[in-house]
């Protein structure tokens, strides 16, 4: 066998026994980690998106039959301002994180603040605002799941721009009544986790609360939030949740300093 092959091979099994032995970490991130960047977000009770904006109109599949330049202006705008905005300290400690352990991060979030921060793990449920897809057949779950993705960066999609089969190009955003993404790998990643950080989200997406009840027994759970919804004691009462009641910038670097401490740590002693 060529050297050379010999060695890239050699470097990507030492590369899978360090994934192996590290600890595995998931983080469920929602708006509030990018709202301290500045990005708008839908929820807010106050300055909100959707108090602005009718959701039917702009973020739903019979919005797009009715309007399609409507929904494009909407996604189109929120796209330009992605540029303007840059990761916070608490997108730039989470990536940190991966120096010493296995991380996986579930967002709910569009933007691409997690991978600007360096984080390379990173499960978009919601779609991401920086990509397109085909609108053909998007009334079937399947197929929407396998269609072709296009990264369009911070460009805007027009009417009249399609994809390779010649379909009308649509956001890769999940309106509301669509079939979420990756949640079959989310629910894996909560089930291999050793430890799982809650950060920025108010818990009330439905779906996202089952991925809870697949996490091992004794698994330490990390609520960062200045106001965390207390519905986990109360779906699972069998774990137990710290509750960080802070800011992400500010829970998120001081957690992620003990974590990498505590790796450090460990590491040591297994010499």
């Amino acid at each position: 066998m060529d050297l050379v092959l010999l060695l890239k091979l050699l470097v990507i099994l030492l590369k899978d026994l360090r994934n192996k032995l590290m600890g595995k970490i998931v983080i469920f991130t929602g708006a509030g980690i990018s709202k301290e960047s500045g990005v708008d977000t839908f929820r807010d009770a106050k300055d909100g998106l959707w108090n602005n904006f009718k959701i039917d109109e702009v973020a739903t599949q019979e919005g797009w039959a009715k309007d399609r330049g409507k929904v494009l202006d909407f996604y189109n705008a929120r796209r330009r301002e992605l540029p303007k905005v840059e990761p916070n300290d608490a997108h730039l400690a989470l990536s940190v994180l991966e120096q010493e352990y296995d991380v996986t991060i579930v967002t709910q979030n569009v933007d691409d603040l997690h991978e600007r921060a360096g984080s390379t793990n990173v499960l978009h449920l919601h779609g991401e605002l920086t990509k397109a897809r085909s609108s053909f057949g998007m009334n079937n779950p399947r197929l929407v799941q396998t269609q072709p993705v296009q990264d369009i960066g911070y460009n805007d999609i027009n009417l009249h721009d399609e994809a390779e089969e010649g379909g009308q190009l649509r956001p890769h955003i999940v309106w509301f009544g669509e079939y979420p993404f990756h949640v079959d790998k989310a629910y894996q990643a909560f089930r291999n986790a050793d430890i799982v950080l809650i950060i920025g989200t108010s818990l009330n997406i439905g779906y996202t609360i089952g991925f809870f009840g697949e996490i091992k027994k004794g698994v330490p759970i990390i609520y960062i939030d200045p106001e965390p919804n207390n519905i986990l004691d109360f779906d699972y009462p069998e774990i137990s949740v710290d509750y960080v009641k802070k800011s992400a910038v500010e829970g998120v670097t001081e957690i992620v300093h003990n974590l990498i401490t505590q790796a450090i740590g460990d590491n040591k002693n297994d010499k």
